[in-house]
């Protein structure tokens, strides 16, 4: 066995986040395009011996008891499922927020998963990772490969993967938490949805003025139960809205991060910088979205 393997857990980000109804058994059915930044945190896996969980980095004081973390819970459901699973030490270093809508928590425990894969010799589509990350989180098997895709159902629906031009953006978080369950708990829908988002004609090198042309009548439906639990969202996407180059700016997931679509590289490391600079408390980063 190695002595320790490494996994990047990207940043998810909903691009697109359409609810479409609540069901009967609570949940909500919901469909969205799903692309990875490129910033995350960061697993390592020592196999061997009882799992367990170590955090550092700059937002480890936000995990609470690693007993409950996703990437222990990812790891015990794969365990469940493949008899004689090498386990073993994970040491996350926690750079995402947490609770904020860029699947921090579920992007972790698709990495745990395709770190036990590594160790255990496991193929990277064996049907059990995806088993596993089901029934670790909603969000979680979009994670496990981290390549945009539409998903839908609760999240358990997986299209192909799609081949997206770079996009420039800027991340935000304003340093405030939100449960999940809660944003759902306050949608209410409201008037007529969108037209289906068609994708069939976008490559790599489709224009940036298309994509906002293709995702601008593609709201997140959550922003508004998002805002009425934290009004600084609200905050946020003016702050985003207001800046150089900006075409686009939306809330990601649940919330409370948003993001912003700018032209170029340059530009949306210019819009960084400005509202760094006027919010030097929010958690702000330029990234490629992908």
């Amino acid at each position: 066995m190695p002595v320790s393997l490494v996994e990047d857990a990207p940043a998810k980000v909903n691009l697109t986040l359409r609810v479409l109804g609540r069901r009967p058994d609570g949940y909500h059915e919901l469909v969205s395009l799903v692309a990875f930044a490129d910033l995350g945190d960061r697993l390592s896996l020592a196999p061997g011996g009882e799992p367990a969980l170590a955090v550092r980095g700059p937002n480890a004081a936000q995990i609470g008891g690693s007993a409950d973390n996703l990437v222990l819970k990812a790891a015990r459901a794969l365990a469940a499922l493949v008899p004689g699973l090498v386990l073993g030490a994970f040491e996350l270093e926690k750079n995402l927020p947490v609770a904020a809508g860029i699947g921090g928590g579920s992007t972790d425990a698709a990495a745990a998963l395709r770190l036990l894969a590594r160790a255990n010799r496991l193929a990277a589509d064996d049907p059990r990772l995806y088993a596993a990350a089901r029934a670790t989180g909603a969000d979680v098997p979009v994670c496990v490969a981290a390549r945009s895709r539409l998903m839908s159902g609760i999240g358990e629906k997986l299209s192909e993967p799609l081949i997206l031009p770079a996009l420039d953006a800027v991340l935000v978080n304003p340093g405030a938490a939100l449960a999940t369950k809660e944003v759902f708990a306050g949608w209410t829908a409201a008037g007529r949805g969108a037209p289906p988002l068609d994708l069939s004609a976008v490559t790599e090198a489709t224009p940036y003025e298309r994509i906002l042309q293709l995702l601008a009548p593609q709201p997140n439906d959550l922003e508004g139960a998002a805002i009425a639990l934290a009004p600084v969202i609200a905050e946020v996407l003016a702050a985003l809205r207001a800046l150089p180059g900006c075409g686009l700016a939306r809330m990601s997931g649940s919330g409370a991060s948003c993001f912003a679509l700018f032209p170029s590289a340059a530009a949306a490391i210019a819009a960084a910088k400005i509202l760094a600079g006027h919010h030097p408390h929010w958690w702000v980063r330029a990234c490629i979205l992908g």
